[in-house]
């Protein structure tokens, strides 16, 4: 499936504490970064790919929306895309989720009119760096901002949030440490073999 009503925002701008490097540029797949990677992938599903981040890292041809906040979080990116971009509805995922498919994608947008929000959800919990967001919640993110307030949950109960239910956990596995990071490399090299 070809998207082209909607663009895909890659967030690669987190602090990558818990890996202790950024993860963004990490290898992976055979190319030189985890963001190359996943741009180019979601490059042959999207029309318009773009990355949100705080700066100026990627060395691919890509385009970036910086952030225009100085704090760190989902809602300053999601506040950036929108403020940027004259888009009414974009689909997100973080970079470090190099196993969404797209059998995930198409059944996310299968619900794309039914909220403001779409996102996936499994057992073990939401996964609201994995779904879609309409401009309808720009001002409730503005006023979280303004307020000091930068939990994303806090603005899915203000707006109407579809969930979308997923079985398999493996496709939302983030690569948040680095044992996290070796495992996936190694899923990649088996499932090659």
């Amino acid at each position: 499936m070809h998207y082209n009503n909607i663009p895909a925002v890659l967030f690669a701008g987190g602090q990558s504490s818990r890996m202790g490097q950024d993860k963004a540029l990490l290898p992976f797949a055979g190319f030189d970064t985890l963001s190359e990677y996943q741009y180019n992938r979601l490059s042959k599903m999207f029309e318009k790919v773009y990355l949100s981040s705080k700066e100026e890292k990627f060395n691919f041809p890509s385009k970036v929306i910086y952030d225009r906040y100085p704090e760190s979080s989902p809602i300053v990116g999601l506040a950036s895309v929108f403020e940027t971009l004259d888009e009414e509805a974009i689909f997100v995922l973080s970079v470090d989720a190099p196993f969404v498919n797209g059998a995930v994608i198409d059944k996310l947008m299968k619900h794309i009119a039914d909220a403001d929000v779409i996102i996936a959800r499994t057992e073990r919990g939401k996964q609201p760096l994995c779904g879609i967001y309409h401009r309808a919640i720009l001002p409730f993110i503005q006023e979280g901002i303004k307020n000091n307030q930068h939990k994303l949950g806090n603005i899915l109960q203000k707006v109407t949030t579809r969930y979308v239910d997923f079985e398999e956990e493996a496709f939302f596995v983030n690569l948040n440490h680095p044992h996290e990071y070796k495992e996936a490399l190694k899923s990649l090299k088996e499932s090659e073999a």
